[in-house]
């Protein structure tokens, strides 16, 4: 009988709280919303079972967790807290991403830019509520809508945040086509939505080859802090535009990316165990994470309607919501709103634009946030 209570006094349900059951119940809603609903399935599969794992309680002597010494998830968690698995996460999107539309129409770019106001408005909204300046740049960082930069910057700035910043800024990721059309179509008439856009003109090879360089040069003596997921950026773009290291180029899309994808959604869910997890500051970064991607969509969308004033050939203000830099989703639903009001207008490539934009922005951004507060 002693053996028996022992024995029951180590499981779970003999050491489960509250908090570990409601981050439980956390995990299985992202796992559902994956499943049935499409959203970010390759991010939330990953982390909704890793929510899972992090919130199975344990017995003190045994080292389980991503918070124990000598865990093997410690391990695994050590590319998320040391900012090893981000710059990776770049290298596999640079070898994806096709910077044609945004050569071909320049000032698109000002729209990844505007999209940009949502993080350094956050981090004033977060120094309001007490946050320190370092949390306070690490969190603004969500607007980007960036989940590997968010956790590159929050591992440099804010390690003891960077649970609550990596979870809120993949939930927003996801939440793209819930959260962004609300405001488009309040911040839009629908003659606005009904704007056509000149087709993107051809952009030839040795632009192609051009851009990642002289772009990677520009950004980085701009803001040197961005050189680790700038670098690994156009690194990337570079392995795919040159044509010549195609072996390279496929492989960091394919395999790699998704290996790195399902060991960063995994460890990041995993470090969510209720008791450090579920708490005032966690609440709060979420909130500030809404209101930091809400501030982004709809100042890409106003910016594109101040260029407007200017424009002889109008830009559809559908199209700066893309500057957020979930990639490719937030382009996703600028065509899919501009095709709810009239079925022939195809905005895909036009927002995919500053989409790729927001893309360097916000890790510019996070550079420049680095730079300035990490010392």
């Amino acid at each position: 009988m002693d053996i028996l209570q022992q024995f029951l006094q180590t499981t779970g349900f003999a050491n489960m709280t509250w908090g570990n059951a409601g981050m439980i119940l956390i995990g299985l809603v992202f796992i559902s919303l994956a499943i049935i609903k499409d959203y970010e399935p390759l991010l939330l599969v990953p982390i909704g079972f890793g929510i899972l794992i992090g919130n199975i309680p344990t017995t003190e002597d045994m080292a389980l967790g991503v918070y124990d010494e000598g865990s093997v998830l410690r391990y695994i968690y050590f590319g998320v807290s040391q900012g090893i698995f981000p710059p990776l996460i770049f290298l596999g999107i640079g070898a994806m991403t096709d910077f044609s539309t945004m050569l071909s129409n320049p000032k698109l770019v000002l729209l990844g830019a505007a999209a940009q106001m949502g993080i350094f408005l956050t981090l004033l909204g977060a120094l309001y509520l007490g946050f320190d300046a370092a949390q306070a740049g690490a969190i603004g960082i969500i607007g980007g809508a960036d989940g590997p930069t968010a956790i590159f910057l929050a591992s440099k700035l804010a390690p003891n945040l960077l649970g609550a910043i990596a979870i809120a800024a993949y939930s927003y990721m996801a939440l793209v086509p819930v959260i962004q059309p609300p405001i488009m179509k309040l911040l839009t008439t629908r003659e606005e939505r009904l704007i056509h856009m000149k087709p993107p003109r051809h952009v030839t090879r040795r632009e192609k080859i051009i851009f990642p360089i002289a772009a990677f040069l520009i950004c980085t003596m701009i803001a040197p802090g961005s050189i680790v997921l700038i670098g690994m950026l156009f690194l990337g773009n570079l392995l795919k535009e040159s044509t010549v290291t195609e072996r390279l180029a496929n492989s960091a899309r394919t395999a790699m990316i998704d290996i790195v994808t399902i060991l960063l959604g995994f460890s990041v869910g995993a470090s969510t165990d209720a008791s450090r997890f579920l708490t005032r500051d966690s609440l709060m970064i979420f909130g500030l994470g809404a209101l930091s991607f809400a501030i982004a969509t709809a100042s890409g969308v106003l910016f594109a309607k101040f260029m407007n004033l200017f424009l002889t050939h109008k830009i559809n203000p559908l199209v700066g919501a893309a500057g957020v830099s979930a990639v490719p989703d937030s382009a996703r639903v600028v065509q899919m709103v501009g095709q709810k009001e009239d079925p022939h207008n195809f905005l895909l490539m036009h927002a995919m634009a500053p989409n790729v934009a927001g893309v360097i922005g916000s890790a510019v951004a996070a550079g420049v946030l680095w730079s300035v507060l990490g010392n």
